[in-house]
């Protein structure tokens, strides 16, 4: 899409910070207004200083170059920036997406949630293969990149890495060369090798940068880092090796040492990339080699190069086919020009429509864009919201006042359905109470009789355990209930260990009121039933819910467990015959309604008595209704 205003590329690399103002001619070229180069120095790879020098740094050329553009383009720095060539299988374009994110979460050293990236499919091979670019940024890096734009004043468009832009820029200046050649970006922190062979691309990012050299020549020498870049820019030079006269200077003869070190490190991973492309990408030997970047610029660096890869080595010129406004000063241009493919790369992304197009924009980041773009709108609709308002909030008013004199009109009738509900909901409440009163007696009632169903319940459980036994052995059994005892629920004093108890008669409490109520009915005194009434009904004359016994235990007025010990005729004849007796009586037990599963429990021990010919067992019964009395 072309635009006729001036917009920002800038390139946030580890060691400088590289700016470009374009526009597009009339015939819909690039246009070159101005440029800056500054230095970010060590802070500038350094993630706690590094935003905030960069916006720092961002403001002042914006400032001194007196830019007036509003839409930015970036180019993360390299050390930031995953990127890997991928190769899919051929599947159908509607499966693609999906392969690529499975490549995506198998590749990237980070959690896909933490991340933007993105892909381009660059081609496919002899066989087929889907040839990919996958990149991958960290959200918070971009984030950090939209904040510094954002508060520049500028608008963030694109956020691109170096491999792609790189490639852009090389493909609008050197689109004639079909055979393969290599572009070698050598930067502060990372280096990128760009292969592009008859319409093909494939890069590698390399861990190497020229920030090495400065930081051993500074320890060497016990230098600051920026006093040691200074000279290493000024006075430093690449070695040729082999028998020759070393520099007076001593910085010199350092640096010299130990950028044939750093370099010969670059050529080893050249070559074994260069290994790999021919091997496994399918690529044909170098004819010639590009160099680009800041570092690129050491004397003797090409020469390095040429003698170690016998090829032709040169500088790449990204403004090879880019206008130059007259006001720019071409001789200054042409010392740095092979740093500034990545801000070339990124210049084109506006003009057309490029190569590899990639952006490492977040979700969040392109919402508030949106919004930012739709504000306007939003401002209008709100306008119109609040017009509609108001015209809304005069029609309520109208309707408040003739609804206020239409209460006032009201109110008398008002006032007499008011009282009638106020006598009517006394009269419901007593209902509800003689209703409740009513409950509670037919509930005591239907409880004086559970004495009986539990014991019936059990007796039941023993006929069909003799029943089943019998089925089984073949022979009588017989099983009775020799002792049972009652335990009360929570708080209540506990029989001591094998001591027999009788069981507890179920009487039933109730409260002082009702109490009182029966008394008056049927003729007792002082809230006491007659002794004739509390016997007729299993209820206490005088019960309290809770108290304490003499001896200082707590009594309650319900009882939660019945232990009862059975005894039955041994068949010592018939293996297991006892226990399996014992089980089927606590299995009938457990079928039960009255009985609660979960805390009924049979007795471990079984004790047999051989003097009488029978064995005795206990049983533990949970009931679900606890007995009141």
């Amino acid at each position: 899409m072309l635009k006729s205003n001036s917009y920002l590329a800038v390139d946030f690399g580890a060691g400088s910070l590289k700016l470009a103002e374009f526009e597009t001619n009339e015939a819909g070229g690039l246009v070159l207004k101005q440029y800056a180069i500054k230095s970010l120095g060590l802070e500038g790879s350094q993630e706690t200083k590094r935003e905030v020098l960069i916006l720092k740094t961002l403001q002042e050329l914006i400032a001194s170059l007196g830019i007036k553009a509003k839409e930015i383009n970036v180019c993360a720095p390299g050390f930031h920036v995953f990127s890997k060539f991928v190769k899919l299988p051929p599947v159908e374009a509607s499966k693609v997406t999906q392969i690529i994110q499975y490549e995506a979460q198998q590749n990237v050293p980070f959690p896909l949630a933490e991340v933007v990236w993105d892909y381009q499919i660059l081609g496919t091979t002899a066989g087929g293969e889907l040839e990919v670019l996958l990149v991958a940024i960290k959200s918070d890096i971009v984030e950090g990149l939209f904040r510094t734009a954002s508060a520049s004043g500028l608008q963030l468009q694109i956020c691109d890495v170096s491999p792609a832009a790189l490639c852009n820029a090389f493909r609008f200046n050197y689109g004639e060369l079909e055979d393969c050649t290599m572009l070698l970006d050598i930067g502060a922190k990372t280096s990128n090798l760009l292969f592009f062979e008859k319409g093909k691309v494939f890069a590698r990012s390399i861990n190497l940068g020229a920030n090495s050299i400065t930081q051993d020549f500074a320890n060497e020498a016990k230098l600051k880092f920026d006093m040691a870049d200074k000279i290493k820019i000024d006075e430093g030079f690449v070695s040729l090796g082999g028998a020759y006269e070393e520099p007076e200077n001593q910085h010199q003869a350092a640096i010299s040492k130990i950028a044939r070190q750093f370099m010969t490190r670059l050529h080893i991973q050249v070559n074994q990339t260069i290994q790999f492309y021919r091997g496994q990408q399918g690529g044909t030997a170098p004819q010639r080699l590009f160099l680009s970047g800041g570092a690129a610029i050491m004397p003797y660096t090409a020469q390095f190069f040429a003698e170690k890869l016998n090829v032709p080595v040169e500088y790449f010129n990204p403004f090879r086919n880019v206008q130059i406004d007259p006001g720019v000063n071409l001789e200054e241009l042409s010392r740095v020009a092979h740093s500034l493919g990545e801000v070339v790369g990124l210049g084109l992304r506006n003009m057309a429509n490029c190569p590899v197009e990639l952006n490492l924009m977040p979700e969040s980041t392109l919402s508030w864009q949106s919004f930012n773009q739709k504000k306007p709108y939003f401002i209008a609709t709100l306008a119109s919201l609040a017009l509609m308002a108001l015209a809304v909030g005069f029609l309520f008013n109208k309707l408040a006042t003739v609804k206020k004199d239409q209460m006032e009109k009201l109110q008398p009738t008002i006032q007499q359905l008011q009282s009638k509900e106020q006598s009517f909901k006394r009269a419901y409440g007593d209902l509800e109470k003689i209703k409740a009163d009513a409950e509670q007696y037919s509930l005591w009632l239907e409880d004086r009789y559970l004495w009986a169903d539990i014991l019936r319940e059990v007796r039941a459980a023993l006929i069909r355990a003799e029943d089943a036994t019998k089925r089984e052995f073949g022979t009588d059994t017989g099983v009775w209930i020799e002792n049972l005892n009652s335990h009360s629920g929570l708080g209540a004093a506990s029989a001591a260990p094998n001591q027999s108890q009788a069981p507890v008669s179920p009487q039933y409490e109730m409260d002082a009121s009702s109490r009182a109520l029966m008394a008056q009915r049927y003729g007792g005194v002082e809230g006491r039933l007659p002794p004739e009434m509390a016997s007729r009904y299993g209820i206490a004359p005088e019960m309290p819910a809770t108290g304490a016994n003499p001896d200082g235990t707590t009594v309650t007025n319900q009882t939660g467990t019945i232990k009862i010990q059975c005894r039955g005729v041994s068949l010592p004849q018939i293996s297991s015959a006892n226990s399996k007796i014992a089980y089927a009586v606590h299995t009938e037990l457990l079928a039960s309604p009255l009985i609660d599963a979960a805390g009924t429990q049979l007795d471990p021990s079984i004790v047999e008595d051989e003097a009488t010919g029978t064995f005795s067992f206990g049983i533990t019964l949970a009931l679900k209704k606890p007995l009141k009395h």
